[in-house]
């Protein structure tokens, strides 16, 4: 039996929503009742059956519809998605990893045949039912990172290594917390993680890269990374703020519950064979704080975090306005019980 795919909105009417399964699914980012940035990673190896960590790529429910967003924000504006020139090997293998990702875990919604570089990729949800070849831009719609991330949920990164740094020099970036690709295409890793508080004098970063430049290729990683949104909009980027960013002025405590969401990133990074590039997958998870709650576990932690945010990190991260709010709506959910280790549900 194969997904059933959502019909929802990201923008003007907000129809969005989690069904009761992918509301246990949701990678709740907090594996205990404080919060401080460090280097989460972990192997990214099969997890349980039925979570975000089932398969190397995830695909669920509301596929469909983000795909479908995701045009929207390259129609107005194309620059979201840009490709250095020494980055087309890699595009190539970022494409054969999603493509054999997706058909391997999925195959009741995605196939791929292949005759040396004579390739047949089928996307059923999608309606997509194309024949290339591998490493001919000219027999693809658009070159082959656009391609197939116009098809995968998520934004992705292409890092190229040189230098004894990372490089980020393609990506498509249709939904972020609030940074652009436009500004930080052709940056380093230390030089696009520059505004991060706290945890350049922590050295986290600097552990982080060293551990990412000696990735393995078959050997991928992930952490999870958050923040929080107003109504569930994925694109936060700075080149729409005027867009999103009065959103924080309209809450209530009447509202909060239903506007409010926890939006998480499952990142992970993938050593490409061809090109020796890392590919950064960053995929976003958002739930409202109404939805939340129906997770008791969940509900008595993200106060305790919130509470305990350090002033840097609730600046950072846009808190500012809405935190007290959003601990005092939350509280009610917090019986004084002890959470139990990890961030699943009990």
């Amino acid at each position: 039996m194969g997904i059933e795919f959502r019909q929802e909105t990201f923008r003007d009417d907000f129809t969005f929503r989690n069904s009761p399964a992918a509301i246990r699914r949701f990678p709740f980012p907090f594996d205990k009742d404080a919060y401080m940035y460090a280097v989460n990673i972990e192997p990214h190896t099969p997890g349980p059956k039925g979570s975000v960590y089932e398969h190397p790529i995830d695909v669920d429910e509301h596929y469909v519809s983000e795909m479908h967003d995701r045009a929207l924000v390259l129609k107005e504006d194309p620059l979201r998605c840009q490709s250095l020139p020494h980055m087309t090997l890699a595009g190539w293998d970022l494409l054969e990893l999603l493509m054999e990702c997706k058909s391997t875990s999925y195959p009741e919604h995605f196939s791929l045949t292949r005759d040396g570089d004579k390739w047949h990729w089928i996307n059923r949800p999608l309606g997509i039912d194309d024949k290339f070849t591998f490493g001919d831009v000219s027999t693809l719609p658009y070159g082959p990172m656009e391609y197939i991330t116009r098809q995968s949920q998520g934004d992705f990164c292409l890092l190229d290594q040189r230098d004894g740094n990372l490089w980020m020099d393609a990506g498509i970036v249709t939904t972020q917390a609030d940074w652009s690709l436009d500004f930080d295409i052709g940056m380093n890793f230390m030089e696009w993680h520059g505004p991060v508080p706290l945890a350049h004098q922590l050295g986290v970063f600097e552990r982080a890269l060293k551990f990412m430049l000696n990735l393995r290729q078959g050997s991928p990683v992930r952490r999870l990374n958050w923040t929080m949104t107003i109504n569930p909009r994925l694109d936060t980027s700075p080149e729409n703020y005027h867009k999103w960013g009065t959103d924080r002025t309209t809450l209530t405590p009447e509202n909060i519950g239903n506007k409010l969401h926890l939006r998480v990133e499952l990142q992970s990074f993938f050593r490409l064979p061809r090109s020796n590039a890392i590919v950064f997958p960053i995929r976003c998870y958002l739930i409202k704080l109404e939805e939340l709650v129906q997770v008791p576990k969940w509900g008595r932690r993200l106060p305790r975090v919130l509470k305990s945010l350090p002033p840097e990190l609730i600046d950072y991260k846009g808190l500012t306005r809405y935190r007290d709010m959003a601990v005092e709506w939350l509280s009610r959910y917090d019986d004084g019980a002890e959470t139990s280790p990890g961030g699943w549900p009990d």
